[in-house]
């Protein structure tokens, strides 16, 4: 996959699915930051979900990547 377009995917936030759109290089990042703290991206993306105030889902989701790489 191509890492400029972002890609939909499907996620389950509090027993609800909802779809969002990342670009691939994002989508790795987020499963190896989850996979690495032994969470499941559901459980991760719920708890950026309730923190995210009136940013976007995937923007908050792109911060959430960025200040994790940022603070290694």
């Amino acid at each position: 996959m191509s890492d400029g377009r972002p890609v939909k995917r499907s996620l389950t936030l509090h027993g609800h699915r909802t779809s969002v759109s990342l670009e691939d290089v994002f989508w790795r990042a987020f499963r190896d930051i989850a996979a690495t703290e032994g969470r499941t991206i559901n459980g991760l993306a719920a708890e950026i979900d309730e923190a995210r105030g009136d940013v976007g889902l995937a923007s908050a989701i792109r911060v959430f990547v960025l200040r994790h790489f940022m603070q290694r």
